[in-house]
């Protein structure tokens, strides 16, 4: 018995949106940019799924105002270094022997997400955090 053969959709690229003054995306991401300005998220080290708060706090600015704090991060040291490279190498594991099509499943729906639902966050995460413009986020 064969496997049955999962379609993987043709690739297009997403629209470049204008930002144009009065467009609802200029607005969207205005509103967005307003609102992750107001908030200072704490990040925690991540290690096969589980949060790792290490109380080790360094702030995260924006490289085009310094004083800018966008978010505080947990610095990991060298235990949960140590602890994360283990989960990586079981997780290589876990991805290498999923096949092909639910590996592109998943980035197919990373995608849909980034392109929908996300878009306007990550676009305003990456001007706040690497200084670039609309267009380059």
């Amino acid at each position: 018995m064969h496997d049955a053969v999962i379609a993987v959709p043709t690739p297009i690229n997403e629209p470049v949106l204008g930002y144009a003054p009065g467009s609802s995306e200029r607005a969207r991401l205005k509103a967005e940019l307003a609102r992750m300005s107001r908030e200072v998220p704490e990040i925690p080290c991540v290690i096969g799924g589980q949060r790792v708060h290490t109380g080790r706090l360094e702030d995260v600015v924006m490289p085009h105002r310094h004083r800018h704090v966008v978010a505080r991060f947990h610095c990991a040291d060298a235990d949960v270094v140590q602890r994360a490279i283990l989960a990586a190498k079981d997780a290589k594991r876990e991805w290498a022997a999923m096949r092909w099509e639910a590996r592109a499943a998943i980035f197919l729906r990373a995608a849909e997400l980034l392109a929908t639902t996300h878009r306007m966050t990550i676009n305003a995460a990456t001007m706040l955090g690497q200084s670039k413009t609309a267009h380059q986020a």
